[in-house]
């Protein structure tokens, strides 16, 4: 699963990842959650863009838009057969910039102890994701997001079972690529990866709560 994220790393650093031929100011971000409005990257006819996209994707048949709450994540195994997620795949594909995101361990039956995932070189993460435009009969438009997980690998695994899917940056524009429709030739990209450049650590219960949002939640503590 991948239910909150971080991105508090400097713009031009996201510029300079995405290959953006601009970006727009904005806050840093320390505890990203569903429901919340998303920086994604999108490939567009002008090359790419930054967008910002509801985190909880709404698909275009959707009767109820709340149904998006219920689907911040798609698994990888089932994303390319899913109704909800399948023209996604093939049509609208995104990049969601992260610095790194949170997982919560319940070892020994403790209560969720929160852990932060990142690189250890301080690189820009840049997560899998999908988006879907939605308009309502009464015009209501909403442009959403769900992010893809995998297989957790040996480094979450004991926090979690499921971890976001990280697109490396040489994947970056097959992933992108809007010519690529069939599924097949991106299960590279989706496979569960090691991660030798990551860590993990455990991070304040602030967390918890979406309320908060300061630098002090990305910092390790003891134990």
């Amino acid at each position: 699963m991948c239910g909150r994220f971080a991105l508090g790393i400097p713009r031009k650093r996201l510029q300079e990842r995405f290959e953006l031929d601009e970006i727009p100011d904005a806050p840093p971000r320390y505890n990203i959650a569903p429901g919340q409005l998303v920086e994604t990257v999108v490939q567009e006819e002008g090359g790419r863009t930054l967008r910002l996209l509801k985190w909880g994707l709404v698909p275009h048949w959707a009767k109820d838009p709340k149904i998006g709450y219920k689907m911040i994540n798609a698994r990888a195994e089932t994303v390319a057969d899913k109704p909800s997620f399948r023209a996604a795949l093939r049509y609208r594909r995104c990049l969601v910039p992260a610095q790194g995101f949170y997982e919560w361990s319940h070892a020994g039956g403790r209560k969720g102890e929160p852990w932060f995932i990142t690189s250890r070189t301080g690189a820009v993460l840049a997560l899998a994701g999908l988006w879907e435009h939605y308009e309502s009969p009464a015009g209501e438009i909403i442009e959403s997001v769900a992010v893809i997980t995998c297989q957790a690998n040996g480094l979450v695994a004991p926090m979690h079972d499921r971890m976001p899917v990280l697109v490396e940056l040489q994947g970056d524009s097959r992933w992108l690529d809007p010519k690529t429709t069939d599924p097949k030739r991106l299960q590279d990209i989706l496979a569960s990866k090691a991660w030798p450049d990551m860590q993990a650590f455990r991070v304040s219960l602030g967390v918890n709560s979406p309320k908060n949002d300061d630098p002090r939640l990305i910092e390790p503590i003891a134990g």
